[in-house]
């Protein structure tokens, strides 16, 4: 196989999950480029891998610039330099050494597909990660459950969502598609994004004979995952939705609706709710959302730059602070 393949990774403090994931990348059945693009680690996850996997390039920003923004730098990175597909791997998750082959023999096979994911399994690898058991379920991605079961797979199947802890993208998505929304700084942008290969008639699937493990059953509870910030990220996220119509005239009118009826109940406990709704929703940078949502329409590798030869073009506002090379 003569694809060139590069792996993005981006770490922020997962010295624990080095070795797996880096390890399994080495023994990989086709070759692999590896770069890492790290949000500022506090830990040693920059020492180690270092010290452990001198062939890892590893690009360290110095500060937290979420996953979206992260990724995307290291995709134009792997562009400009010829990739014909990024595998975008999570730093919690490891894969199976013809993961990655397997992934781009499929697309080979069906080119109409943007994004391929393998199957995601869970740190131990005795179930399915339980995320991603619900993203393939019968609603959602149409006959895989009853293929698995009936022993008939097909080669790929049509999802509508999986979440980028393993994505292979093709070159010709980044080329359409792009990079991540910056509305998003961390969840929520692959979401974003699939609605967009939607857009720009792309296809999202799975691939039922790939493996990757994920790890991430023993995560701490989740400041992304509090009450307002999940209300902010589902406002971002339907806003910045190419496919359907937003207004945020309805969203105040829905918001003052719920606030009144709270009054009305003597709910203080829903006011509280709902004055914070005003609060996080008056802070949206409304006009920042609505052009990102236009230019994600323009299918011209939105949010990327993948000027052939700007090949250390990192985006103005990120320091570098260290940077190494692949031996």
């Amino acid at each position: 196989m003569s694809a060139k393949v590069f792996v993005v990774i981006v770490t922020y403090n997962g010295s624990k999950w080095v070795t797996p994931c880096f390890s399994s990348l080495r023994k990989s059945t086709v070759p692999l480029h590896t770069i890492v693009i790290d949000n500022g680690s506090k830990d040693d996850t920059l020492a180690r891998i270092a010290a452990e996997y001198p062939e890892v390039e590893v690009v360290a920003t110095g500060t937290n610039h979420g996953f979206g923004k992260a990724n995307n730098i290291g995709m134009e990175m792997a562009y400009q330099r010829g990739a014909d597909y990024v595998f975008l791997l999570n730093q919690d998750a490891w894969i199976d050494p013809d993961a990655v082959q397997k992934l781009v023999e499929a697309h080979q096979r069906h080119p109409a597909y943007g994004v391929i994911s393998p199957m995601h399994l869970n740190g131990a690898g005795d179930g399915l990660d339980y995320g991603f058991s619900n993203y393939i379920a019968p609603n959602k991605c149409r006959g895989l459950y009853s293929d698995l079961f009936l022993g008939r797979m097909k080669d790929v199947y049509d999802v509508g969502f999986v979440n980028a802890a393993a994505w292979l993208v093709t070159r010709a998505c980044l080329e359409q598609v792009g990079g991540f929304s910056p509305s998003f700084f961390h969840y929520g942008e692959d979401d974003n994004y699939t609605q967009r290969l939607q857009f720009h008639k792309l296809k999202l699937g799975v691939l039922p004979t790939s493996r990757i493990y994920h790890d991430r059953e023993q995560r701490p509870p989740s400041k992304f995952f509090e009450s307002g910030e999940t209300f902010r990220r589902e406002v971002i996220a339907r806003s910045s939705n190419p496919n359907t119509h937003f207004s945020f005239g309805r969203e105040w009118v829905s918001v003052f609706a719920h606030l009144g009826y709270a009054l009305a109940r003597v709910n203080m406990q829903d006011v509280k709710l709902q004055l914070a709704k005003i609060r996080l929703l008056a802070g949206i940078d409304k006009a920042a959302i609505a052009a990102n949502r236009e230019r994600s329409r323009t299918g011209r590798a939105a949010f990327l730059d993948l000027d052939a030869g700007n090949v250390t073009a990192y985006p103005k506002d990120i320091t570098l602070r260290q940077v190494t090379s692949a031996q």
